[in-house]
């Protein structure tokens, strides 16, 4: 017998068939196996209890009880170790309820001899090995930050794993057994064809998908397949591993663009130099026959020509501005005086159907611009927004000071410390579609019908703000509007500026927990809150985040957490805060402030949210805001 032989365990009240099978074990020494025996459903309920056998054979019969009952209960408490169950003449039903309860075998007295004893043992504890190998594999997945899943060729899930449940939404018990479409729904259903095909062929695939979690968010994974082999019962798989890249994807959206602007910037300047040189000697040829020549038909024909000339100089013109080639006179502008004329031209032009609102503080500062290209930049704004509300609506013009700091400026590559006016033009129109915001500033890009437009409004306007060394932001959705927000350095605000920064408010040493997956954005939010005397912690995902709350509760003031984030995201992340503490203060905060995404937070009792990028004023602004409104809630 070996040093550390297998402990089994019979449990059987027959006498007779207790000596017979430790006969075989002494005969025949099965599997290096060491045999005790039990007669009775009570002691073998409590032994099995006691997790002192490696393997249990019981028999089906056990006096009143059935040896059925006894599986069933012990694999309801816990029980690891294998169970083979004897039946006296064979029963099918009673076996296939065996097995759905967790046996390990079901073998049948009457056929039962010495070998296949031992090899139903040593299968048994096999698969346990194997098992134990599984969860131990499967545990270490779950650690893991990427999303990692395993299904069938058929597409049902076999696994699921923690990260995947956090980028999803889907938990474990709802995804094991969906198709993968039903998870992820994949926009690109010939990619996904593709896709397998290759996996088929050369046993891996390598891409970018573009996937909706189930609460409908948008999202861009980096997927990998591999097929593995005998994956539990499967004897083919397909293991898929998913990073989240979708923020990476929109800040190399930002920078491609920004790219791809200036490159046509450049190009369309060349051309605009060269047609500049055509147009010129055309118009002033045709003026000049036009004093010349007085007979009717040239009369008639020569006006059309200059007339040409001079739309298509204006076309050059706005191209120049575009690519800003064109540098207006400049003088310091309060541009409450512009929007409210702009308001005065919509309310007496635009359809009665459109609505228009404005609101401008009275402590508007001044910038330092052309009047005229501006007044361009607001009226094109808001023509669009008007041919976006075909059936009316509401068009508000909105005017604030805003002070860009450094935590601003490095969570918006455009943006530069420094003061700002911002004038944000919101309608309630159609929307535009993701395909199409990514293009709408380019030069001759247009959706409208021909003739209708010629794709150089929002040109314009990009090159008019970039000339003013200013920047554009743009939200918008697909039926939900759209909202354009201008961005304009102010002028002589160097007073105002101090009494901003003598007036934010400070902490007295409260400890907040910041939480974001980027790590600029934690390390300018830690020094901001340090430098206005509060302390900060940082963690870089969810899991991370509670790990240091649990650690540092008593101490923890308030919960600054972004909502998307890999690993666990941000509702995740705050669910599982109020369950360790009901009353836990916390600030959402997301780079994609759509109003999803407030309504998630607000709907987990969330009462302040902050959009990125924010400013030191904002942040300490909103720190305070929540601590006053909690406190008196209390």
């Amino acid at each position: 017998m070996n040093d550390n032989p297998i402990r089994v365990l019979l449990i059987d009240d027959d006498e007779d068939d207790y000596i017979l099978t430790r006969d075989w074990f002494s005969e025949f020494q099965v599997a290096g196996c060491e045999l005790s025996w039990i007669d009775n459903y009570e002691a073998g309920k409590d032994a099995i209890a006691g997790h002192d056998h490696d393997i249990y054979l019981v028999d089906y019969r056990l006096g009143i009880n059935s040896g059925l009952e006894l599986l069933q209960a012990a694999i309801a408490n816990g029980c690891s170790s294998p169970i083979i169950l004897l039946t006296g003449q064979g029963d099918r039903e009673i076996d296939l309820e065996a097995m759905k309860a967790g046996a390990a075998d079901y073998l049948e007295k009457s056929q039962l001899t010495a070998p296949l004893l031992e090899r139903s043992i040593r299968y048994a504890l096999e698969r346990k090995q194997t098992e134990q190998k599984i969860r131990q594999q499967a545990a270490l997945l779950d650690i893991a930050t990427d999303a990692i899943f395993v299904h069938d060729l058929d597409d049902p899930v076999l696994f699921w794993n923690k990260a995947a449940e956090s980028l999803y939404g889907w938990t474990k018990a709802e995804a094991i057994g969906k198709k993968t479409q039903e998870l992820w729904h994949e926009k690109n259903q010939q990619l996904l064809e593709q896709a397998f095909n290759h996996l088929m062929e050369h046993g891996s695939w390598f891409g970018e998908l573009h996937q909706r979690t189930k609460s409908g968010q948008e999202i861009i994974v980096e997927s990998r397949w591999a097929l593995v082999r005998n994956f539990g019962k499967t004897a083919q798989s397909i293991l898929v591993v998913n990073t989240d890249i979708t923020e990476k994807k929109q800040l190399e959206s930002q920078f491609l663009r920004a790219q791809r602007l200036e490159s046509i910037g450049t190009l369309s300047s060349g051309i605009a130099h060269d047609l500049n040189n055509v147009l010129a000697p055309i118009m002033m040829t045709a003026q000049l026959l036009a004093s010349q020549m007085h007979d009717e038909r040239s009369q008639r024909l020569l006006p059309i020509l200059i007339s040409n000339a001079k739309r298509g100089a204006s076309l050059v013109n706005q191209v120049l501005s575009f690519t800003r080639g064109l540098e207006g006179e400049r003088t310091l502008l309060q541009l409450k005086h512009l929007i409210i004329e702009i308001q005065q031209i919509i309310k007496e032009t635009f359809p009665r159907t459109i609505e228009v609102t404005t609101q401008i503080p009275p402590n508007l500062w001044t910038v330092s611009g052309d009047a005229t290209q501006l007044h361009q930049v607001l009226m094109n704004l808001c023509v669009n927004a008007r041919d976006a509300m075909s059936d009316g609506g509401n068009l508000k013009i909105l005017a604030e000071n805003l002070l860009v700091d450094e935590n601003y400026a490095r969570m918006n590559i455009e943006a530069k410390v420094g003061s700002y006016i911002v004038i944000t033009v919101i309608d309630t129109g159609m929307g535009i579609t993701p395909e199409i915001l990514d293009r709408i500033f380019e030069p001759f890009f247009t959706t409208k019908e021909t003739g209708k437009g010629t794709g150089l409004g929002l040109s314009t306007v990009m090159g008019i703000i970039k000339s003013h060394d200013g920047f554009i932001k743009v939200q918008s959705k697909p039926g939900n509007g759209s909202q354009f927000q201008v961005y304009l350095p102010a002028q002589e605000v160097t007073e105002t500026i101090e009494a901003e920064e003598q007036s934010l408010p400070q902490g007295n040493g409260e400890l907040i927990l910041v939480v974001d997956d980027e790590a600029a954005i934690r390390e300018i939010t830690k020094t901001s809150l340090e430098n206005h005397n509060y302390r900060a912690i940082t963690a870089s995902d969810g899991i991370e985040a509670i790990a240091l709350y649990v650690e540092h509760r008593d101490q923890i003031a308030l919960v600054l957490t972004d909502m998307v984030m890999p690993s666990m995201d941000g509702i995740t992340t705050i669910k599982t805060l109020q369950k360790i503490n009901p009353n836990v203060k916390i600030i959402a905060v997301s780079g994609l402030a759509t109003t999803d995404k407030v309504n998630a937070a607000h709907d987990v009792g969330v009462k302040a949210f902050l959009a990125k990028p924010y400013t030191a004023n904002k942040l300490l602004q909103t720190i305070s805001g929540v601590q006053n409104q909690v406190f008196s809630d209390d």
